[in-house]
């Protein structure tokens, strides 16, 4: 029993002594700071999270230390051997403001619309930036390289998709991001494709569905934009809403209906 005490009495004073420097002051050891972010820690986190079919609400930290909230919405289906379409959906009103929830919008328009593909949707939050700023640029890039590496997606079958803000930003990215895509479908969207009254050619299918009295983006100036596009060789189809204005998005569901049908036929097939 001695022993035993001069053991653990010899063993606090051997720890003070360790932890003092020559003056004999208490030091605490030190430790090690965590160093810069790196893309695969995001990886790590992506392919950590549990997606499960419905709605997947998730946020993830960037290589700045910022968040990006999202969500993903997984189809109830068997994946084995059975990669789905993926589509990038991007909220309107992308500017008014950090909204913690506007990526959240999914149900009666894009998973409505798109329901017939079994695709998985992904919906990022615009952090109150328009989405061609650098940091949505970036942030859209990202996720769609994670969603192609950790989900079951056909990479042949990516679409960038988007209403209003939303829309104008489907429209950038079909147009300065190509190669990620397959198709862009921009909904109540006005996006100049012009330079000096010549139409800049879009790399990609474009499918526009727009309002027929949309008050903020006049449906005049959206057709002369795509009539001076497809004068320069862009594969665009134009699809006008009969009474639909602009601040109604569910009411266009029917109209994103048909646009998943001009992917599988003239698209994908």
């Amino acid at each position: 029993m001695k022993n035993q005490k001069f053991i653990l009495t010899y063993s606090f004073l051997l720890l003070i002594l360790l932890s003092c420097n020559k003056s004999g002051v208490f030091e605490e050891p030190d430790i090690a700071e965590p160093g810069p972010r790196t893309y695969e820690d995001i990886q790590k986190d992506f392919e950590g999270f549990d997606f499960t079919p419905g709605h997947n609400d998730v946020e993830l930290e960037n290589l700045k230390n910022e968040i990006w909230k999202f969500r993903v919405v997984m189809p109830d289906v068997d994946f084995t051997n059975n990669n789905r379409p993926l589509i990038i959906s991007l909220h309107g009103c992308a500017s008014c403001g950090i909204s913690p929830d506007s990526h959240k919008f999914t149900e009666c328009l894009a998973e409505t619309g798109f329901r017939a593909l079994d695709a998985i949707i992904l919906s990022p939050n615009s952090n109150g930036k328009l989405w061609p700023t650098l940091e949505n640029n970036e942030q859209v890039i990202t996720l769609v390289d994670l969603a192609s590496t950790y989900l079951p997606v056909d990479t042949d079958k990516i679409v960038i998709h988007g209403y209003s803000d939303g829309g104008n930003g489907s429209w950038f990215f079909s147009e300065t991001q190509s190669s990620l895509f397959s198709a862009s479908i921009p909904m109540a969207s006005q996006y100049n494709t012009t330079n000096s009254g010549v139409g800049r050619l879009i790399p990609i299918p474009v499918y526009v569905i727009h309002g027929q009295e949309d008050a903020l983006f006049p449906v005049g100036n959206v057709e002369n934009w795509v009539n001076a596009s497809i004068d320069s060789g862009s594969d665009i189809t134009m699809v006008i809403a009969p009474d639909l204005t602009h601040n109604e998005p569910c009411e266009y569901a029917s109209y994103l209906e048909d646009a998943a049908d001009w992917l599988v036929n003239d698209v994908w097939n």
